[in-house]
């Protein structure tokens, strides 16, 4: 489901941002997180 999706992805962003990981792979998982995100409520607003 995607809103499992979203949520594992958002804990392996704060992971990767507590330990200090390199910004371009914080900046990544940053995106993909968006993009679920937007996708999240794409989903919302079609089933409207």
């Amino acid at each position: 489901m995607l809103n499992d999706e979203i949520c594992k992805l958002r804990d392996k962003l704060n992971e990767s941002i507590v330990t200090g990981q390199d910004y371009n792979i914080i900046y990544q998982l940053s995106i993909e997180l968006d993009e679920l995100i937007a996708e999240y409520y794409r989903n919302i607003i079609k089933k409207s």
